[in-house]
């Protein structure tokens, strides 16, 4: 069979109709509005401190034990706490400015450490409200670090000073 440039010009033809309907315009995603509102917008407010400030509320390292800090963006600061070699626990200061709804499930706590309300949160969290803003956490990375470990090292924040921060 001998190729006609009509062999060829049809199906180039096709594909370039193919390829316009395919750009043109397309119906809106369900996302399209969310975009919309949200662009421009921070999930973090305005008024949340900035992790670099929240690093000096947490323990140091000890027995055995470093404190590495982690992770820090504004309303968070994260810190590894490592023993042998081995990630065993994280601690964590969050600004709950941008989420009340980390500080609400405070209000019913009957439990206090260091005389701030605390709840657990899962069987590896703990974490308690300071000064009715900052959630201070310890989650458990190994079996080693248990619960009674967990309230210690919060007790070992500068708890007195970060709730005075505003």
């Amino acid at each position: 069979m001998i190729a006609t440039p009509r062999t060829f010009l049809v199906p180039a033809l096709l594909s370039l109709s193919l390829a316009m309907v395919a750009c043109g315009e397309q119906p809106p995603s369900r996302y399209d509005q969310v975009q919309k509102e949200t662009q421009g917008q921070s999930a973090v407010s305005k008024q949340a401190v900035n992790g670099s400030q929240l690093n000096r509320y947490f323990p140091k390292s000890a027995n055995g034990f470093s404190v590495v800090p982690a992770q820090e963006k504004k309303g968070f600061a994260e810190h590894k706490v490592n023993k042998g070699g081995k990630n065993v626990a994280m601690l964590s200061i969050s600004d709950t400015i941008s989420t009340p709804a980390s500080a609400s499930k405070y209000q019913q706590s009957t439990t206090k450490i260091a005389g701030f309300p605390a709840v657990d949160q899962g069987q590896n969290g703990t974490g308690i409200l300071v000064g009715d803003r900052f959630q201070v956490k310890a989650q458990s990375r190994d079996p080693s670090f248990t619960k009674q470990d967990r309230v210690n090292w919060i007790q070992k924040f500068n708890l007195n000073g970060l709730s005075q921060k505003k």
